[in-house]
């Protein structure tokens, strides 16, 4: 049988990513016992073990690391589906329009665009209401994925375009935002090999997929954290051209000579059929 239900995915993903069924069963709120025997009934439908059992604990097969990757997909294009429907319907938010896109965006990222798109947009005839949702560094993504966010600003190459359709909007360089008064801020230029690793100045770590890279720079959360850390002088951040719009007085902005382009894309599901969703891409296209 080649239908599998919800249900079920929801089950093996839990397993697969705590890999011990006692946490699964946990999670998923319910005894081990039944989850053990729904793993197994699963096992038995598809005709492949997706699962190594022994003394050690919990492993997948290449058949369950298979399933892994498809079932959070599926799972994601099922919540992404109740989401939007509900969106659609007008009762995520009662009161409110039933005619609304909601744009995820980069906190600080291409400010006067969004600005842009945003005043053009809402003088089209019939224009949707767009709810702005700011979003970490990569989270734009996961976003469109789960239906948290119907279209998104994504910045090439720190974000995937990966499985969604787009168009190239704008490209521009890159800057390094230092404290004002620190030694570097009176360059009129700097390559990305001056600002990579400054002793009294390391650069900020921003999450991506829940993991911050390496280093010795504070774990950054959100861009207001981000101003007053670079205004005290404790750490720098390189970021696209546009994030001028939002620096403070205690920031300094200089051009990196060397940083690839980056260039702004809006994107949205491949599979989408909304018309107001149209409607803005048509709009952003002609800026």
């Amino acid at each position: 049988m080649d239908t599998l239900e919800t249900r079920e995915l929801r089950y093996f993903v839990a397993v697969a990513e705590e890999l011990h069924f006692g946490r699964a069963a946990e999670r998923l709120g319910m005894a081990q016992p039944p989850l053990s025997r729904a793993i197994q009934q699963l096992e038995r439908r598809l005709g492949v073990s997706l699962l190594k059992r022994n003394r050690r604990g919990v492993s997948l097969t290449g058949a369950g690391e298979m399933l892994l990757h498809e079932g959070r997909a599926a799972l994601d294009a099922t919540t992404a589906a109740a989401r939007r429907t509900r969106r659609a319907g007008g009762s995520d938010r009662p009161g409110g329009p039933r005619n609304r896109l909601v744009l995820a965006v980069k906190a600080g990222a291409s400010h006067e665009l969004l600005h842009k798109l945003l005043d053009a947009y809402a003088a089209e005839p019939d224009a949707a209401e767009i709810e702005v949702l700011p979003s970490g560094t990569c989270e734009q993504g996961e976003m469109l994925r789960d239906g948290r966010a119907d279209v998104a600003l994504m910045h090439a190459p720190f974000n995937s375009l990966a499985g969604f359709d787009s168009e190239e909007l704008m490209t521009e360089g890159q800057i390094v935002i230092l404290p004002a008064g620190h030694p570097l801020s009176a360059h009129r230029a700097l390559s990305l090999a001056d600002v990579s690793d400054i002793p009294d100045l390391p650069l900020a770590r921003w999450a991506h997929n829940g993991t911050y890279p390496p280093g010795p720079g504070p774990e950054i959360n959100d861009q207001t954290q981000l101003a007053q850390l670079i205004a005290l002088g404790r750490t720098a951040a390189v970021f696209p051209d546009s994030a001028r719009a939002w620096l403070w007085a205690e920031h300094t902005a200089v051009p990196l000579t060397d940083a690839p382009p980056v260039v702004t894309h809006i994107a949205w599901p491949a599979h989408s059929r909304s018309l107001a969703l149209a409607g803005l891409i048509r709009t952003a296209t002609r800026l």
